[in-house]
């Protein structure tokens, strides 16, 4: 199914390493940008937290560099929805700058009610849109973990 563009954002200064290019822990700000993003679009971001009281939390992340990022660039963060159940949504975030994939990040996100204290299920409707918005096959990337050495 889909692949969705929809964040972008500059690489910013502060967010430089020692060598000049992009510090391995602002990785993670535009794919978190890109997520929030993602939830807007299918209606379960900040104004539904605030209607319900739910929300999605991340349960484990996965990031891969693929290529590094040196200014100036410009982030595009390609997103897919890698599958969901009735309580959790598996997505996936490619980085691109300069015509190239520079890193792909995948996160388990759980749906959590946070006036309740548990896990709750997403609602019929939103859980129709999310399984019709997987992505299959998975990208090669996704579900892999980190090489283990001997």
């Amino acid at each position: 199914m889909p692949t969705f563009r929809l964040h972008e954002e500059p690489l910013q200064e502060a967010w430089l390493d020692a060598y000049g290019h992009l510090n391995e822990a602002y990785y993670l700000v535009p794919f978190s940008n890109a997520t929030w993003k993602l939830q807007d679009k299918f209606g379960i971001g900040t104004a539904y937290f605030d209607r319900t009281g739910c929300a999605l939390y991340t349960l484990e992340t996965h990031l891969r560099y693929v290529a590094e990022v040196r200014p100036p660039a410009m982030l595009s963060i390609e997103t897919t929805i890698l599958g969901v159940d009735a309580k959790r949504l598996h997505i996936g975030h490619v980085m691109w700058s300069g015509g190239r994939e520079r890193a792909t990040f995948e996160c388990m996100l759980l749906h959590y009610d946070t006036r309740n204290g548990q896990a709750a299920p997403f609602g019929e409707m939103t859980g129709r849109e999310l399984n019709a918005a997987v992505l299959a096959p998975a990208p090669e990337w996704a579900g892999r973990a980190v090489r283990r050495l001997r």
